[in-house]
């Protein structure tokens, strides 16, 4: 790739170190900030890459989706900000600050270590490592130590708020890390979120963002059991929401990201429940706070329920919709019976 070829012949040093020419909606200009790697261009990670990209980063990026790094390289109104590489080590022989957004903890195991192409193969000392996928806590650990090894830092920092948060750079970073690592990982998230929450050592971010998602999936659950029986009962389901979101039984699942389609406009349940936060991620999610609560020896009889009804969900045909089609999934059981 040519791009590719330039930064190795020095190209990207150079404009690290003196600025790079980057146009923004049109308008050329000189930028003194870092460029920065992002690995993983799904429904977040895109948003995120873009709101950087609108602040004056350039971004080396890489996904398994060729057609992901495509778009955002050829994103409107922006000309030569984003370079494509072709795999996570591309991206750290060029850059020492990297964010990944990924589905799961074996997908974060590959990308940071696999041999060869992962970005452990090619870090540069003093790199900045920061994750915002949601993994196991002791994955992140465990990335952390070997980051220490190669005389870099790691941070987790997952993330809350969905997808119309990342678009609107409005995501809640929970981070977990040293306190210096922290303070840098904080401006680049700062730009794509609206709160950086430092909640301790490395895995505290992980533990703050599955005891969130953990409430969040029997919420929803919750909703759309509340919708479901009201409309059931005679009440029109805008009527009922606008009722429950003025009364005690107020959520951010019922306000913000209503799951009876036609509610609210721009969410999921009124696109036939496509784009947002994925079931099967949902799962994994529920997953991963039933593990952490077995390790604790923490009672979770809510936690293990939604857990239980988000993978009957999954293996039912939901894997792929977003999570509040819990809804949908009600009444499939209700026309089953």
């Amino acid at each position: 790739m040519y791009f590719y070829s330039c930064a190795r012949a020095g190209y990207i040093n150079m404009n690290h170190m003196y600025g790079y020419r980057c146009s923004i909606n049109g308008v050329k200009h000189m930028s003194s900030l870092e460029t920065l790697g992002f690995i993983g261009l799904g429904n977040m990670g895109n948003h995120m890459a873009r709101n950087l990209v609108k602040k004056g980063h350039k971004l080396v990026v890489f996904d398994v989706s060729k057609n992901a790094m495509k778009t955002i390289e050829n994103m409107e109104g922006c000309e030569n900000c984003v370079q494509t590489v072709n795999s996570p080590a591309d991206v750290a022989a060029q850059c020492k600050h990297i964010i990944t957004m990924l589905p799961a903890t074996q997908h974060v195991q590959e990308v940071y270590t696999s041999r060869g192409t992962g970005i452990f193969s090619a870090i540069q000392e003093n790199s900045l490592l920061v994750d915002s996928s949601t993994i196991d806590p002791a994955a992140s650990q465990e990335m952390a130590a070997i980051a220490s090894e190669k005389d870099s830092s790691y941070v987790d920092a997952p993330v809350s708020g969905g997808v119309n948060a990342a678009r609107d750079a409005a995501l809640t970073f929970m981070v977990g890390g040293a306190p210096k690592s922290f303070e840098m990982a904080q401006k680049y998230l700062s730009v794509m979120g609206r709160n950086v929450v430092h909640c301790g050592p490395v895995g505290t971010g992980q533990a703050a963002k599955i005891c969130n998602n953990m409430l969040l999936g029997i919420s929803m659950i919750g909703t759309s059991e509340a919708m479901n029986l009201g409309k059931k009962l005679g009440l029109e389901p805008k009527l009922l929401a606008k009722i429950l979101n003025t009364s005690s039984g107020r959520c951010w699942s019922s306000e913000v990201y209503n799951p009876c389609p036609g509610v609210l406009d721009g969410v999921p349940s009124s696109n036939n429940y496509y784009g947002g936060f994925g079931t099967a991620l949902m799962t994994k999610d529920l997953g991963l706070a039933n593990n952490a609560a077995t390790v604790t020896k923490s009672p979770i009889p809510m936690g293990s329920l939604a857990h239980q009804i988000y993978r009957i969900m999954t293996s039912s045909g939901y894997a792929g919709k977003d999570f509040s089609s819990a809804y949908k999934f009600l009444q499939d059981q209700e026309d089953k019976s």
